[in-house]
């Protein structure tokens, strides 16, 4: 299926005309089809041509990409995956459910019985909400996002759902009485990309970053989504900022409106098994300790580095930075826990290249792992430029130490603590 584009009504039009047939049964037996075609490994081309001889020139296109992106979209969205209707744009950026679910959760703790979805896509937020007891509103100017949260709600049985076509500046701008679009609560995701590209400027959001402040004055139930690399200077006071990460990267990012706010800062890590841990501090616990590099290296969780937690990291294992500008810590033991990955130390050598092939094939390492912080180096370019004939594999670290370019020389294998 096309991907939507909000600026090009003709293409949202017949993206809508699109949906609406698949959610037909005609449309659901296309799409049934499809996935049997696709979990056949039936290439694209056979595969249209049979679609389009057995449902049809207009079903066949859209059925067809809709099972690759429900693919795609199966380790994420699980059982309701074949339910669920997707553009390339709004999987692209839909939320995890399991995550949807934990902020609904936490929102409606405030005692908000109904929330506005500000720019619902897909209608992840709108989903997790109405699972939880809530009644919506799901806002958003594309048509192409309002109809995929009135046929995802729908497909999935959920109602209390109103969508609307509003535009989210002016809703914010009107709130009172602590309540937004006739709701006690709200989720805001602004638009984070233009053109395909990432909008490092708040300011350039849609909507902008007047709108979250102005969301986060005037309605106390609220959560907002924002870019990881926010500036903590941007948080207002009496809101709490929390830093998402599953598998060791970062997911999300979340301004809690002060209603929900329970701490300063909140670093989240989901870990393998699903199991969530959080770390809290109530003030800024300032920078940690520098030291020489000891036997173990501690990579923080980015949740913990994002979030200016790693002091408090630091206090828990007894370690050290490597250096007073870099995350990375050292200690005397691998680290049992979930804010951090240690990996056993063999070497700190200057950085120097030939002189670091050269260790090496001492060691009969032939394949290492990258990694960098405090350095221009590409990591990719580098492992590629240190394989060699060896048997082993390594981790090499390119950062500084006191200051200076250094390489730390780890064991290929790291002690996980989570």
């Amino acid at each position: 299926m096309p991907a939507a584009d909000s600026e090009d009504p003709v293409q949202a039009a017949e993206t809508v005309r699109q949906l609406q047939a698949l959610a037909t049964d005609a449309g659901r037996a296309a799409l049934a089809r499809a996935a049997e075609l696709l979990a056949a490994r039936t290439d694209a081309v056979t595969a249209l041509t049979r679609l389009r001889g057995e449902v049809g020139v207009e079903l066949a296109g859209p059925a067809w990409g809709t099972a690759r992106q429900r693919e795609r979209a199966r380790p994420v969205f699980g059982a309701d995956t074949d339910r669920l209707l997707f553009t390339g744009d709004t999987l692209e950026q839909a939320g995890r459910p399991v995550l949807a679910d934990r902020r609904a959760a936490r929102l409606l703790a405030t005692g908000a019985a109904s929330v506005a979805d500000l720019g619902c896509a897909a209608g992840t937020d709108t989903v997790a909400l109405a699972r939880a007891g809530a009644r919506v509103v799901a806002v958003d100017r594309d048509p192409v996002a309002r109809e995929l949260t009135r046929l995802n709600t729908a497909a999935l049985g959920l109602t209390g759902v109103e969508v609307r076509d509003a535009d989210v500046v002016d809703l914010v701008a009107a709130a009172e009485g602590g309540r937004v679009a006739g709701c006690e609560a709200a989720v805001l995701d602004p638009a984070r990309r233009a053109g395909g590209r990432r909008l490092l400027d708040p300011d350039r959001w849609s909507p902008p970053w007047s709108t979250v402040r102005a969301l986060l004055d005037a309605v106390p139930r609220c959560v907002v989504k924002v870019a990881p690399g926010l500036d903590h200077d941007r948080v207002p006071a009496g809101v709490e900022a929390e830093w998402v990460s599953v598998g060791g990267s970062i997911v999300e990012a979340l301004l809690w409106g002060r209603a929900p706010s329970a701490t300063w800062r909140r670093a989240t890590v989901v870990g393998r098994d699903g199991a969530v841990q959080e770390l809290t501090a109530d003030t800024d616990p300032g920078g940690a300790a520098a030291g020489p590099v000891r036997s173990w290296l501690h990579e923080p969780d980015p949740a913990v580095i994002r979030s200016g937690l790693v002091a408090l990291v630091a206090e828990q294992l007894d370690a050290t930075l490597v250096d007073p500008t870099i995350a990375y810590l050292t200690g005397d033991a691998p680290a049992v826990s979930p804010w951090v990955t240690s990996y056993p130390v063999t070497d700190v050598v200057p950085f120097n290249l030939k002189k670091l092939k050269a260790l090496l094939r001492s060691r009969d390492v032939g394949r290492v792992t990258v990694k960098k912080r405090g350095s221009p180096i590409e990591p990719e370019t580098l492992a590629r430029q240190l394989r060699g004939p060896g048997a082993g594999t390594a981790v090499v670290v390119v950062t500084r130490v006191a200051g200076a370019p250094t390489v730390l020389l780890c064991g290929g294998v790291p002690a996980l603590g989570r």
